[in-house]
């Protein structure tokens, strides 16, 4: 006669606990690395809304004294944005812009700060 071995059920059992918890990891780095891309790109895109609204400013727009705030969509995401355009006796006021998720306000995304172009 001959033997027939297989595995048993605690090997099979085994073998399945091992997996899981090996594609469980895997799913977990998957994760992290989503999120960190989509951080990202968050921040890329609320960079580009900053250097707009400084932008702005050298285009020689009248600079106004005080804190503004608006929206503002880039790469298909809506951004808020907050400048401050400081009290500087100085020929260039020096403005301070802060860019969050529009439905996130307390979480600051990116900042920037420049100078404001006085045109005669």
């Amino acid at each position: 006669m001959t033997s027939e071995r297989g595995f048993t059920l605690i090997e099979v059992l085994i073998a399945l606990a091992i997996f899981a918890v090996s594609l469980t990891a895997a799913v977990r780095v998957c994760n992290v690395a989503t999120d960190t891309a989509r951080e990202f790109r968050h921040r890329l895109l609320a960079g580009w809304v900053a250097e707009n609204r400084l932008a702005e400013y050298g285009l020689g727009r009248a600079p106004e004294v005080g804190e503004r705030a608006g929206t503002a969509e880039q790469g298909g995401i809506n951004f808020g944005w907050r400048e401050r355009l400081s009290t500087v006796e100085a020929p260039f006021p020096r403005i301070e812009v802060q860019v969050y998720l529009a439905d996130a306000p307390d979480r600051i995304l990116f900042r920037a700060a420049g100078y404001a172009v006085r045109m005669p």
